[in-house]
């Protein structure tokens, strides 16, 4: 049986408009998914990243150790780093936000400590001499001069994210990796390409709204770059 001439997902076409029109709803819940994956991971790796830098700044000796454990966690492949932590997430989306964590804390420690330590020791001496005490002066001085650093990093985090969240398709809480990972099964091409663009579309998105974010809260760089 021949397919017809206008039926694209008969042929099995890489680009096909009946699929978007015909899978809508599945794609619009491995979008949301995959939203989901990534926002919850990279809102606790800042939880978890900003505390850390602060100590690191503020003590020396914990420098050390907190960037070298959060860049032994970056070194470990993601499966084995899924089969890790499988024991104590097993199957759930939990795994997957849990790995995607441990991902952030590298750029996003490295960033923040970047930034904090970049900041004028003369600022500081300033804020002090106005009575500022230590959570104000961080609060206050350090955070704010140090944001276009943590921006940085808070940017490189969001597109690895939302690569990584593909991954967790082996334990069925991948988002678009979902489809991907069944589309390349069945060798599905209309899928297979739908669900990667559509990730791409989505890291491209979070970074330009990131920057604007960035740009909006940092004028004073934007005065300087001019």
């Amino acid at each position: 049986m021949i397919a017809p001439p206008d039926d694209c997902l008969a042929r099995n076409e890489w680009i096909c408009g009946d699929y978007l029109s015909t899978r809508h709803d599945i794609l619009t819940d491995a979008v949301v998914q995959h939203l989901q994956l990534t926002g919850v991971s990279v809102a606790l790796g800042l939880l978890i990243a900003l505390p850390l830098a602060v100590a690191a700044r503020r003590w020396r000796w914990a420098a050390g150790p907190v960037l070298g454990v959060t860049t032994l966690l970056y070194t470990v492949p993601a499966l084995a780093m899924f089969s890790l932590l499988l024991p104590v997430y097993g199957l759930s989306a939990a795994l997957v936000v849990a790995g995607l964590v441990l991902y952030s804390l590298t750029l996003l420690v490295r960033n923040i400590l970047a930034g904090l330590r970049a900041v004028p020791e003369e600022t500081r001496q300033a804020a002090r001499g106005l009575g500022y005490g230590p959570v104000r002066l961080l609060l206050a001085v350090e955070l704010p001069l140090a944001l276009p650093a943590a921006m940085a990093g808070l940017r490189i985090t969001v597109v690895s994210a939302v690569s990584l969240v593909t991954i967790g398709a082996i334990v069925g809480h991948g988002g678009l990796g979902n489809l991907i990972y069944a589309g390349m099964n069945t060798y599905f091409k209309a899928q297979v390409l739908t669900a990667s663009v559509l990730c791409v579309l989505i890291a491209v998105a979070a970074d330009l709204l990131l920057l604007g974010a960035q740009r909006l809260l940092t004028p004073w760089t934007r005065g300087r770059a001019a």
